[in-house]
């Protein structure tokens, strides 16, 4: 699912936040295009995963549309669901009849829609609720808050999941988007600094701009390298929540996107810039730029480096336990 909302939503997102910066419009356009995919990307990309015969596959390009549009802001969770129900019903009776080209497409395509109709809108407005649970828990209680939303969807990130997927699906954004961003934030940059001295630049952009998930391999071999992210998020969340009342009204989707191409932080931006437009915001102030430089860049990068500098001295980080294959 990570791969497919990587290939549509994540790229098309980069590309109309470049659009929208630059003003040239041709981003925005495949942008949309790459966007409108995300359902098929992701149900085709689950499909994949499954290891579904080729028939069942494709079919689940129309299982993916129909979940990602009738489940509204909780689209890609409504998908992932259904897709995989829809994915198992095909997989029964792939290649189970001489008229499997006609079967196969049906039953998968005739389940994933049905399921879609019936659950999807249901999953949508439940993962919505949750969103706007979360966002009044976080603007009531934004130091503990800030804590736990920044620490979870960072950890989420660097998982094989998608953060960018839970955070659009529960429409992540205000204080609790600014969290989920200094998290996402502190595992990018975290790794991208502190894996330097084995994976130079390049593994500086592809982590820093790219995506810490690279880095999960090595985690499962020692799982103490993800300690220092892990910290530096627990305290750029609160700092972001409480001392700078960092928010994200930018996309839903860029409060889990961290640096990745610098969404998280344009996020941020076009919130502040959509403020102004509506009166409610008279000016980007100073302070609002030093906690956005201090929560997305130098605090992740700093802390996580110091941490990693002791748990390295100590012997918990070896040379070698960051090395990008």
């Amino acid at each position: 699912m990570a791969q497919g909302l990587f290939c549509s939503l994540l790229i098309g997102t980069i590309l109309n936040t470049l659009g929208s910066q630059t003003g040239l419009t041709v981003f925005n356009t495949i942008g949309g295009f790459a966007t409108a995919m995300a359902g098929p990307a992701m149900a085709i990309a689950i499909g994949y995963a499954l290891q579904a015969p080729p028939m069942v596959l494709f079919s689940l390009t129309a299982v993916g549309f129909a979940s990602n549009q009738l489940g509204g802001a909780g689209g890609p969770l409504a998908v992932l669901v259904i897709a995989i129900l829809a994915a198992e019903c095909g997989k029964l009776v792939s290649k189970e009849t001489k008229i499997d080209i006609l079967v196969t497409p049906l039953v998968t395509i005739f389940t994933g829609v049905a399921l879609a109709a019936w659950w999807a809108p249901w999953i949508g407005a439940a993962a919505l609720q949750v969103g706007r649970l979360i966002m009044w828990a976080t603007d009531l209680r934004p130091f503990l808050m800030g804590i736990l939303v920044s620490v979870i969807v960072g950890i989420t990130l660097t998982l094989p999941i998608s953060s960018a997927a839970i955070c659009a699906a529960l429409s992540l954004t205000g204080l609790a988007g600014g969290a989920a961003v200094a998290g996402c934030c502190a595992q990018m940059v975290g790794f991208a600094v502190m894996s330097f001295k084995e994976n130079r630049w390049g593994g500086l952009i592809s982590q820093g701009l790219g995506t810490s998930m690279l880095q999960m391999g090595n985690i499962v071999k020692n799982p103490r390298i993800w300690i220092p992210a892990i910290l530096t998020s627990a305290i750029t969340g609160p700092i972001a929540t409480v001392v700078f009342r960092l928010e994200q009204n930018g996309p839903a989707v860029a409060s889990g996107m961290g640096t990745c191409g610098l969404v998280g932080p344009i996020g941020v931006y076009t919130g502040w810039a959509d403020a102004i437009s509506a009166g409610s915001k008279s000016v980007i102030s100073g302070f609002d730029w030093l906690g956005l430089v201090l929560i997305c860049l130098v605090l992740p990068a700093l802390l996580t480096w110091l941490f990693g500098l002791v748990l390295r001295r100590i012997g918990w980080i070896k040379p070698g336990d960051l090395q990008l294959s």
